[in-house]
């Protein structure tokens, strides 16, 4: 494992890679043999310092938990990290593309949880008791790490390359909606490039959320009451440019729009 001196540094880095929108060289290249709590380390670090600073946090995104996204990336297992409240958009938003890095954006739904969700066994029932409503979402990419040859290790510390979110209108109860078979259309200026089905996600995208409560009680903690969990891409990652209209047709769910300016 790293020393907690090594731990800081590395968090200091992203921080200032996220203030600079630029990129770090792999950790896994430069220690090789930094392990999955190291990179939950420094990600909570650099998470801690930015709560100081007076950010807010409002839930936590779940990354990596469909096929089409391990393959895009090469990783095989789910990962997390933390939104702060000043990276939410609503849907018909301007976002500046130059407050990211390594730009792109993913078709997810999002859970805002009624009641407080804790590990060690939870199970999809017991998160879709605790979810008050879900709502379409598109998640901002924002990798501060070089991409090639980057492992889970590298993706956790950079807060599992969270950037943003753009939230939809329409929110729908669990019981409302089968939620495996939302389906999510990409298009980027009028072309569509992406589309998959909630499926994708764990077979229901629920899952993600009774997994993230399972790992959550691994770290002492648990998810708690008014937060968004942002659940999981079930497209692959579209690559982005300044000036792109991006629009999503989730079916029953609405649809969100938003430009990069």
């Amino acid at each position: 494992m790293l020393s907690p001196d090594v731990i800081e540094q590395i968090a200091d880095e992203l921080a200032d890679a996220e203030r600079t929108h630029g990129v770090i060289q792999r950790i896994t290249a430069r220690f090789p043999d930094a392990t999955i709590e190291d990179s939950y380390a420094i990600q909570g670090i650099w998470r801690d310092k930015n709560l100081a600073a007076g950010r807010k946090l409002v839930g936590r995104k779940i990354g990596l938990t469909s096929k089409a996204m391990q393959q895009a990336t090469g990783i095989s297992e789910p990962d997390y990290g933390v939104m702060f409240d000043d990276t939410v958009y609503e849907s018909g938003s301007d976002i500046p593309f130059d407050a990211f890095s390594n730009v792109r954006i993913e078709v997810e739904l999002a859970f805002v949880l009624k009641a407080p969700l804790e590990g060690p066994d939870c199970t999809l029932e017991d998160a879709l008791a605790a979810i008050d409503y879900a709502v379409p979402a598109l998640e901002v990419l924002n990798s501060h790490i070089e991409l090639e040859g980057r492992t889970i290790v590298d993706t956790i510390s950079d807060n599992a390359a969270y950037g943003a979110m753009v939230l939809g209108d329409v929110r729908k109860r669990p019981d409302e909606v089968d939620l495996r078979w939302v389906p999510g259309v990409l298009s980027r200026n009028g072309e569509i490039e992406e589309t998959g089905v909630a499926a994708g996600v764990l077979g229901h995208p629920a899952t993600g959320v009774a997994w993230l409560a399972n790992k959550f009680h691994q770290h002492g903690a648990r998810l708690e009451a008014g937060e968004i969990i942002l659940a999981g891409s079930f497209t692959r990652p579209m690559w982005l440019s300044k000036g792109d209209q991006v629009l999503c047709d989730y079916g029953p769910m609405g649809t969100i729009t938003c430009r990069f300016i």
